[in-house]
This record gives C-alpha cells, sequence and structure tokens, in this order.
C-alpha cells in the first residue's frame, strides 16, 4: 500500500509548486482513507458545527443591529457548510478553549483564527491547503518608544491564552507575558497600563487602530510580523474523509477567486498576497 506524508512534516507556507503538489497528495490520500464518523455524521444530521473566533474587527464580528455572526470567518464557515451540502451551526470560540472544543465534539470543525504550527498538527488533524496568512503584531501606546520586538525584553505583553506567539515573546525576546482568555480581554488590559503591548494577529490589530477614533493614541510600529504562518481548517485527528472533503472546497475558494471577492466585501487590507498567489496556482493546468 502506498503511504502518504503526514500533515505535521510538511513546511508552511506554500511558497512553491511543491508545497502545493503535497496539498495535493494530502487531499488524494486522505481520499482513499476510511470513512470517518465526523463526515457521516455531517451528513446523516445535514449540519455542521463550525467553532469560530469572533473578536471584533472585519474577521469576526456580532451584528448590533441583527445579533448575526459576521465577517471573514463566518463568511468562510457559511460557505463550507454549504459546500459540503450542510447547514451550519457557528459556534464561539474563544483561543483558550477552540482545541477543547474540538476535541471534546463540541465542534465539528475549527475556523478560529488559528494558524499551523509544527505543534498543533501533532495533536489536530488539519485540510492541507491553506486559506489566509497571518502573523502577530504588537499594539503599544504610540509614546512607548516600542519599535522592534527586542524592545519588549523584560515587559509586560498582553496575550491570548493559547496564542501561539507567547512562546516566542518569551523565548526569544524576553517578555513577560499575561495571558488573558480573549483578545478583548487582553486589549483593555493594554488600555488600562497592565500592559506595554498587546500582541494579536495582525489582522485583528491594524484594522482596529485603524478604524477607532478611541484608539488614536495606539500604534503598531513593529513592521515585521511575528510567526507569519497559513490559516487553516482543523479538524480532529485522523479524520481523513473529513479532511479530503474541506480541502477540496478551500481548493475551490482559490480557483474560483471566491476569498479575493470575501476578503475585498470585508474591506479587510491590505489586501493578502497570498491569495492572488495560490488562486494562479490552482487555476493552471
Amino acid at each position: 500500500m502506498t503511504s502518504c506524508p503526514r500533515p505535521s512534516s510538511l513546511s508552511f507556507p506554500f511558497s512553491s509548486r511543491t508545497g502545493i503538489a503535497l496539498a495535493t497528495v494530502l487531499g488524494l490520500c486522505a481520499g482513499a482513507a476510511h470513512a470517518d464518523a465526523t463526515l457521516d455524521r455531517i451528513k446523516q444530521r445535514g449540519k455542521v458545527a463550525i467553532g469560530v473566533v469572533v473578536g471584533g474587527g472585519p474577521f469576526g464580528s456580532i451584528d448590533p443591529a441583527t445579533q448575526q455572526l459576521v465577517g471573514w470567518n463566518p463568511d468562510l464557515a457559511r460557505d463550507l457548510a454549504k459546500q459540503l451540502g450542510a447547514e451550519v451551526e457557528l459556534v464561539q470560540v474563544q483561543p483558550s478553549n477552540r482545541v477543547q472544543f474540538l476535541q471534546s465534539g463540541k465542534v465539528d470543525l475549527l475556523i478560529a483564527s488559528m494558524e499551523y504550527n509544527a505543534d498543533r498538527g501533532e495533536i489536530l488533524g488539519h485540510a492541507p491547503t491553506p486559506f489566509y496568512r497571518v502573523g502577530g503584531t504588537a499594539a503599544v501606546q504610540k509614546t512607548s518608544g516600542i519599535a522592534k520586538w527586542e524592545d519588549l525584553r523584560g515587559k509586560v505583553v498582553c496575550a491570548s491564552q493559547g496564542s501561539s506567539y507567547v512562546k516566542p515573546l518569551q523565548e526569544q525576546y524576553g517578555a513577560q507575558v499575561r495571558g488573558f482568555k480573549s483578545s478583548a480581554e487582553s486589549l483593555l488590559a493594554l488600555r488600562g497600563g497592565n500592559c506595554v503591548a498587546a500582541v494579536h494577529d495582525a489582522t485583528l490589530i491594524q484594522p482596529l487602530l485603524r478604524n477607532n477614533a478611541e484608539w488614536a493614541a495606539y500604534a503598531a510600529p513593529i513592521r515585521d510580523e511575528i510567526l507569519p504562518a497559513p490559516s487553516v481548517v482543523w479538524a480532529r485527528k485522523g479524520e481523513a474523509d473529513t479532511i479530503a472533503a474541506v480541502d477540496k472546497v478551500v481548493q475551490q475558494w482559490h480557483r474560483s477567486g471566491w476569498l479575493i471577492a470575501t476578503e475585498k466585501r470585508n474591506g479587510i487590507e491590505p489586501p493578502q498576497p497570498l491569495l492572488p498567489e495560490l488562486q494562479a496556482r490552482f487555476k493552471a493546468p
């Protein structure tokens, strides 16, 4: 029997044709595996529970008029369910509990601002084709004097519990990290003077600082992002059929340009350069 590469053995993000080819191989291998319980359950009940992070801004927020979840993460979750032939049940999760929700079966999949890294790849399954790429940045007061990651050494930094940014902040840059249940609590702590910086996805920080007058005294002066990594749809380990079905949808998102249109519709700026790159590669014969 032909053996297939493990997703965690790949080098992310996909920056070459070899990476895309490996993603395709993984999808084919997954499709050849034995059916898994999650995909069977989705088909039987006609519904898929997808965990989403809704931290405010264009990537996920609550519409005050309708109380509906809106933005990038909910949009992707709704269309993924549609392409799988099921209704969607959107479940709000936090960085501190999203893995637990997936492993315990409270959700079937995660589209939850949770980028790929090797540690996560060891305990969870994921669709190998990324749908975005995200790194972290730091929000600080404009008067803080912070200009580079090294300036955080010995200083208190706020972050979300379970964030992949905690380890490099502590080990590489010597920051004293305080973990909070949600990004909202972390940002409130920054505003309250409990830390000199709050480090979260650039896709959260940049729109917040750009579009909110109450954040006029804050900036994101560090130009390079910490741990830029591919955003993927997460599943439970070993759910090969589910992963294959999801990956087929993600590849079609790229092929059709749907992700680029969705990014534009949600007013996400600057545009992610990975999206046209992957669209071109998946459209290529």
